[in-house]
């Protein structure tokens, strides 16, 4: 039996065991099996001392990211690049190796989505998931990428991040995040309900956005540019995309995408019935 879950508090709503799970399915791999824990960073070392040689990997969300790199034996470049590890995989000699697939997942959705390269492109939040986008962007995007945040301090760090990835980045304040959409890629990484007053303000003719939340979905912002004909990509693109690639390194099979998007999108749409 091999085993995988995912870590991280809270961790109720994760979709991430009905991806992993529906893969396994779709692959035949019956002696697998993919669980969740309710893991915070206090609970977090005694989890991963206690691993045994069944365990081939893990996915692991918020608060964790950055708590499990001090305990593994090695981390990917590109996890380093954001110091976050989303993936973490046993070898086959017993070693603990991180990995960040969100930034390879999130330029795979788009490029399934039409949108492979982009002159300048507009970020819209300053957390966890915005340096994943500019660290995904520092490999698709040519010129310069325009921040909005809501201080100062956010501001500093987004151009910190965006000198440490080699990005071209300009902040701008929050109250003028509407200038946003004149760039033909918008990445929305904040909470549910923060761009929901600049629906109003998407033009006529919008390029793409990527809307990282899938629950609630659409927010007003995702509804108002489907409205308009734009390009939308959801939060379920990027959480299947990253979880194909866990997939892959966990178990040495390919991800199966449609699969995998199919059970997530069943489980968001038995969300939305039952609320």
């Amino acid at each position: 039996m091999k085993r995988a879950a995912v870590l991280g508090s809270p961790i109720e709503h994760s979709l991430s065991p009905v991806l992993h799970r529906a893969a396994y399915e779709e692959l035949g791999l019956d002696d697998w099996s993919y669980d969740r824990f309710e893991i915070d960073e206090a609970a977090l070392p005694g989890f991963v001392a206690e691993l045994g040689p069944e365990w081939a990997g893990l996915s692991l969300t918020m608060p964790l990211k950055r708590a499990i790199i001090p305990l593994l034996d090695g981390i990917s470049d590109t996890a380093a690049s954001v110091e976050a590890v989303n993936t973490v995989v046993r070898t086959e000699d017993g070693r603990l190796t991180g990995d960040n697939t969100d930034i390879p997942g999130l330029i795979a959705a788009l490029r399934e989505r039409g949108v492979e390269k982009v002159a300048s492109a507009a970020v819209l939040g300053a957390g966890a998931t915005a340096s994943s986008a500019l660290a995904a962007l520092s490999r698709i995007c040519s010129g310069e990428v325009t921040a909005y945040v809501r201080s100062r301090a956010r501001a500093d760090e987004m151009r910190q991040w965006g000198e440490r990835l080699g990005v071209a980045v300009r902040t701008a304040d929050w109250a003028d995040a509407a200038a946003a959409f004149e760039a033909p890629l918008v990445i929305a990484t904040t909470p549910a309900g923060a761009t929901d007053a600049l629906a109003a303000a998407v033009p006529e003719h919008p390029g793409t956005l990527f809307d990282v939340l899938y629950d609630p979905w659409p927010t007003e912002l995702a509804a108002a540019w489907s409205e308009r004909g734009g390009n939308l990509l959801g939060g379920l693109d990027l959480l299947v995309h990253q979880a194909v690639l866990q997939v892959e390194q966990m178990t040495g099979r390919p991800g199966p995408l449609a699969a995998m998007r199919a059970a997530g999108q069943r489980a968001l749409d038995s969300r939305t019935a039952h609320s």
